[in-house]
């Protein structure tokens, strides 16, 4: 009689769990990738050294989702940063710093979240550029992701006939300082057949506060201090065969800069900063599939900024080869040079993403790893 009543619970249950799994459900993923470093200058000297990162950030996560009926859908997403060198979290030691949200997704309408999250132009434009070491200089546009967006709302639309748009607010959390560490943006992307097109702005009031700890943007979350953080930019790409060739211009605006921040974002320099500054980011990209496994890509970018009364320029190529030993693993070897002009005394050298930063006006690194998504 005990094991008839065990076997019933049992079906009983296993019931349960098909009906819920059928209406819910609830993915583990991420991606985790490691090898060797190898840079000319870091702070005076060679460097030899197991990094990171070398094609995008290491984490895993949890996605999830409930089908409410009707095309309606609650949604929710958690990742964790973490660095495969030493174990320890990223964003700050945060549970789950890259994102961390829940919202309700519809088929006719879009999709509407809130937590912590990437701006919205960040999936407008990204894709369009090349990334890891072909990040911009201290990452000024956040192309590379540098910041996420605490207390965040978030809208994206639906895909009508190839366009796509959507904004986001992040709000101070304050108390009689609605603007203190508050942000905002709006994005716009158009794809037809080969085509990409895309568009964005974003602004940050108080990027960095450190009067407002529970802020959108808080000190130790972004490269920059600052009184307020205007971006914008656009792109376009377009895919032919088995080759791409796309070009992104962003501009980054800092009113009442006072430094740009060490250690986030592969970013090094702790530099002072006075008054205002900006960064205006050039950069032509391209890739091309020889074979099913090996892709080659590239970019050069040209950076025209102006900071502590001085015009620093900046020069970067950057080379990357790919090979796939499956679908979801891939041996990467990457190199990128830079070269910084017309720095004057504003105390700028070459730093390259995701390394320390020159003695000098140049920089070479070189990069070989594998990289693993699950």
């Amino acid at each position: 009689m005990e094991n008839s009543l065990r076997y019933a619970l049992s079906l009983a249950l296993l019931g349960v769990a098909s009906s819920s799994n059928a209406q819910s459900s609830v993915s583990l993923y991420g991606m985790i990738d490691a090898g060797l470093v190898y840079t000319n200058n870091s702070g005076g000297h060679s460097n030899y050294q197991l990094g990171n990162g070398l094609l995008s950030g290491p984490r895993w996560g949890l996605l999830g989702s409930e089908d409410l009926g009707s095309g309606l859908k609650a949604i929710f997403t958690l990742e964790n940063g973490f660095n495969p060198s030493n174990g320890k979290m990223g964003q700050n030691a945060r549970e789950f710093g890259r994102q961390a949200f829940v919202g309700i997704s519809d088929s006719h309408f879009g999709t509407a979240t809130l937590g912590r999250q990437y701006q919205s132009n960040f999936f407008a434009l990204d894709s369009l550029a090349q990334g890891s070491l072909a990040t911009h200089p201290y990452d000024n546009d956040n192309l590379g992701a540098s910041i996420r967006l605490n207390n965040s709302v978030k809208y994206q639309s639906v895909n009508y006939a190839g366009f796509q748009f959507g904004g986001l607010y992040g709000f101070s959390n304050a108390t009689g300082s609605f603007a203190d560490s508050r942000a905002y943006d709006v994005s716009a992307s158009y794809t037809n057949e080969g085509l990409t097109l895309a568009s964005s702005y974003l602004q940050i009031n108080n990027v960095g506060s450190t009067t407002n700890p529970n802020g959108s943007v808080v000190a130790g979350d972004s490269p920059f201090y600052a009184a307020r953080q205007r971006t914008y930019g656009a792109g376009a790409r377009y895919a032919f065969d088995a080759s791409t060739v796309g070009i992104v211009f962003t501009q980054t605006q800092l009113g009442d800069a006072t430094a740009i921040g060490s250690g986030y974002a592969g970013t090094s320099s702790n530099l002072r900063l006075a008054g205002n500054a900006r960064f205006t980011n050039y950069e032509l990209n391209g890739s091309h599939r020889f074979t099913p496994a090996w892709t080659l890509s590239g970019a050069y970018t040209f950076t025209d900024s102006h900071l502590n009364g001085e015009h620093p320029k900046y020069q970067q190529i950057t080379l990357q080869a790919a090979y796939a030993l499956s679908k979801r693993t891939l041996l990467i070897m990457q190199a990128a040079y830079e070269h910084v002009g017309n720095a004057g005394k504003s105390g700028i050298t070459a730093d390259i993403s995701g390394v320390s930063s020159s003695s000098t006006s140049s920089q070479l690194v070189t990069e070989f790893g594998i990289h693993h998504s699950f």
